[in-house]
């Protein structure tokens, strides 16, 4: 899905038909195509705190940048075309929010326009920059420790349910580097608790209804859900079946938890998105990317639902609430 605010205003009828000769005219304003794997519902929040970054550095949507957003909603078989398509039209910036397809399509689309990414994983060995402190392309961004955060929300899982021994896992097998850190993470941390995992995929709504069908033949004692945009498109869905089923879960963000989800540890996905629209408007200005570091968030929320708790007949340990970050009530 596309939404052009302003664009069709500003350049009328031009809009809908863009030369495409290899010297096509840019338009009089930059153009930042913002992707996401999320749905427009589900990425609301962190396409306003990508405004509110960049408007920060002084550009405002409509005024003096177009911002071209693109939803994906987990159909990351469209990111080839998509890019490809950015790229002939020489947007002036690409900036992805919290989805390693989108970071990895751009990458591979283009070595010159600017790309500004959030992503789980390293961005080393992902490829998408040199280094950390001194990224050496045409790409940065922020980086949010995935798999660090993967074992500890594991861990926590297993603080507030102590006696839980099997958990299933679902990942989403369309998002492998998504499902290759997940992967790692859990099974690295599971095996150090002492936990056995079920690996479970799903990579349309059917089939997280599937899933959550099979569980009447399988019953887990608790259900782990990999930090994912389509899934993230879906927390609703997850929390509705998560509660008929009486299956305690754990998400990878506080949106989950805030659904009725019993339990999410993580980065704020709209503080990244926030960031990315700082640097993209830096780079606007002239800041190469090459030049700006790749930054990490140094706070990750622990959040617990308390209702949902009591509902599920869960007493959440004393010390576990200890150091949450917010509990709702």
């Amino acid at each position: 899905m596309i939404k052009r605010r302003q664009f069709i205003t500003l350049l009328g009828g031009a809009a809908a038909a863009w030369p495409l000769t290899a010297h096509a005219q840019r338009p009089t304003m930059p153009v930042a195509g913002v992707v996401s794997g999320q749905s427009e519902n589900a990425d609301a929040r962190n396409a306003a705190a990508f405004r509110k970054g960049l408007a920060e550095t002084g550009y405002v949507d409509g005024q003096n940048v177009t911002i071209e957003y693109h939803w994906l909603d987990g159909q990351y078989n469209r990111l080839p075309a998509l890019m490809a398509d950015l790229v002939h039209r020489q947007v002036t910036l690409i900036a992805t929010t919290g989805s390693v397809p989108a970071a990895l399509a751009a990458k591979a689309a283009t070595a010159t326009i600017p790309i500004v990414f959030a992503v789980g994983g390293d961005p080393v060995k992902l490829g998408l920059v040199a280094s950390i402190p001194r990224p050496g392309g045409n790409a940065t961004g922020i980086n949010d420790f995935l798999n660090e955060v993967i074992a500890k929300r594991l861990r926590l899982l297993h603080d507030v349910l102590p006696n839980a021994t099997r958990i299933a896992v679902l990942v989403n097998p369309a998002n492998a580097a998504s499902t290759e850190s997940t992967l790692q993470g859990v099974q690295e941390a599971a095996s150090a608790i002492g936990l056995q995992t079920n690996i479970l995929n799903a990579t349309t709504v059917s089939d997280i209804d599937a899933v959550f069908a099979g569980f009447t033949r399988e019953r887990p004692d608790a259900l782990f859900v990999a930090g994912e945009a389509f899934f993230a498109s879906r927390a609703m869905q997850f929390v509705t079946l998560a509660a008929r089923d009486r299956i305690p879960a754990s998400y990878s963000l506080r949106d989950y938890a805030i659904a009725g989800g019993l339990m999410s540890y993580g980065t704020d996905l709209a503080e990244m998105a926030h960031q990315v629209g700082v640097y993209a408007g830096s780079i606007l200005k002239g800041a190469k990317p090459a030049d700006l570091p790749v930054l990490q968030p140094i706070k990750f929320n622990f959040v617990i639902n308390l209702q949902t708790a009591r509902a599920l007949g869960i007493e959440v340990p004393p010390g576990v609430l200890s150091i949450t970050d917010e509990v709702i009530e």
